[in-house]
């Protein structure tokens, strides 16, 4: 009995840490084909000058919430760690609820990529509560190779704003959704409690499961679009 109760204990942790690993998966598998979608991608020279990037992949439509949404995803920073300084941090899981992602949201799981683009934004986002419009300034990310040519004020934006539904992209306004921390995955993920702060700030091993979504952040910016 002892060495069942024991093998129990070990295999449960693994299998919280391996939904984990897929939600962290999953983000770079949003974030490659966000790229790499043409005139209808994330310029890369927009994550290239990002501060932080969240990734809520399959955000799903809340019939308790009127007009709005609830999902998980992925949260990363760069890091002002000495030599690791500009690096992409440990992902933080964070869960997301209300507010409205545009329209597209209604035609089943959406996936959802927001870009902070200053160290102003990324210290809001260390709030055990965060408000998208409220917190900070929010719109809809421009589209296309390269963002050179869009408005001042979408490229002095807080946050960028992206969205996918039935295989398109488009810049939404995530305006009046809230944002909060994950603890309890954030723990299996780490086998410890952790601060968003810590994950963020570079403070913990990153998982191994990461370095996906670490070669197609780092490629953004000099890998060649879908096309060219």
């Amino acid at each position: 009995m002892r060495f069942t109760l024991l093998a129990v204990a070990l295999v449960l942790p693994l299998a919280a840490q391996s939904s984990e690993n897929k939600l962290i998966d999953e983000s770079a598998k949003v974030v490659r084909a966000a790229m790499n979608a043409g005139d209808q991608s994330i310029p890369g020279d927009i994550i290239a000058k990002a501060q932080c990037v969240g990734v809520i992949p399959a955000l799903k439509k809340a019939g308790f919430i009127v007009g709005g949404e609830y999902g998980k995803g992925v949260l990363v920073c760069r890091t002002d760690n000495g030599a690791n300084a500009g690096q992409w941090s440990p992902p933080a899981v964070v869960k997301t609820t209300g507010g409205s992602f545009g329209l597209q949201i209604g035609a089943g799981e959406t996936d959802v990529v927001f870009v902070v683009m200053n160290r102003d934004g990324e210290s809001k986002l260390m709030q055990d509560k965060f408000t998208f419009g409220a917190d900070a300034g929010v719109m809809a990310g421009p589209l296309g190779r390269s963002a050179q040519a869009e408005t001042d004020a979408q490229m002095h934006a807080e946050i960028l704003g992206y969205s996918r539904s039935r295989g398109v992209f488009a810049g939404v306004a995530l305006n009046g959704a809230t944002m909060t921390p994950d603890h309890s995955e954030d723990h299996a993920l780490y086998g410890r409690d952790v601060t968003t702060s810590q994950i963020l700030h570079g403070d913990v091993p990153a998982p191994t499961s990461a370095t996906a979504l670490y070669d197609v952040l780092n490629s953004a910016g000099r890998a060649p679009r879908t096309g060219e």
